[in-house]
């Protein structure tokens, strides 16, 4: 059995003095292994979602938000009040990003860039990093540094890195944004392939339908419930028959 991310009922609530703005999931689960498209126009909450998943902000309320395997359950609500663990330390062991913008360190090689999420989980699989490696195209650029690489380099690097400390979740915000669309579909089956193989379940957000299509994901949708510039905006998550 692998592990399981399992939400239902989790919201998210955001105000200032002219808004408010509620994220409302009734049901989400995401399983080792197991690739998910998410879509939603914009203004519909897709990044503050990833957010929540990734212990990145806290659940304003939950029923449900915890993280399943055969040695039990982690109630991933509790993280941000327990004592004896940080969400910071339980998203190194769990989580692996790929951001939009690749996020890379500069000052670090291709290769190191890589190594980064294993040293800080405290989870190194050399092995599994030089297949990634090889599997992304990256061998004859390993050694250079960031800004020698083109951006599609950059974000396979991105993939790698997300990918390298064999993660049980990853979690992609719009992670082909900057690409063309040859490039981009490239990067998409990468990302998707790779995590599969390494037995991660990994969640892509993309505002880009056409791109999704092309492969075979279960989708899950945002879209605002409330009537357009309401004071109180509610958008919520549903799941969606792949096209």
């Amino acid at each position: 059995m692998g592990l399981q991310l399992s939400l239902q009922q989790v919201q998210v609530w955001l105000a200032d003095r002219e808004r408010r703005f509620t994220l409302d999931v009734p049901e989400l689960s995401i399983a080792s292994g197991e690739a998910i498209g998410l879509t939603g126009p914009s203004g519909t909450g897709k990044t503050l979602l990833l957010e929540l998943l990734g212990l990145l902000r806290r659940p304003s309320a939950a029923d449900t938000f915890q993280v399943t395997s055969e040695d039990g359950e982690m109630n991933l609500a509790e993280v941000w009040t327990r004592a004896d663990t940080s969400p910071a330390e339980v998203r190194a062991q769990l989580f692996g990003f790929v951001p939009q913008s690749g996020g890379l360190l500069p000052f670090l090689n291709v290769a190191e860039n890589i190594a980064l999420s294993g040293r800080i989980a405290g989870r190194s699989h050399p092995e599994w990093q030089a297949t990634l490696i090889d599997q992304l195209g990256l061998g004859d650029v390993q050694r250079l540094h960031p800004p020698a690489l083109s951006i599609g380099q950059r974000q396979r690097v991105a993939i790698a890195r997300a990918l390298a400390h064999k993660p049980a979740f990853v979690i992609a915000d719009e992670p082909t944004a900057a690409l063309d669309p040859d490039a981009a579909a490239t990067a998409m089956g990468l990302l998707i392939d790779n995590a599969v193989t390494g037995g991660s379940g990994v969640i892509i957000s993309s505002h880009d339908l056409t791109l999704l299509n092309q492969f075979a994901l279960r989708r899950v949708a945002l879209s605002l419930i409330s009537a357009p510039g309401a004071h109180d905006a509610l958008s919520r998550l549903a799941e969606q028959e792949a096209p």
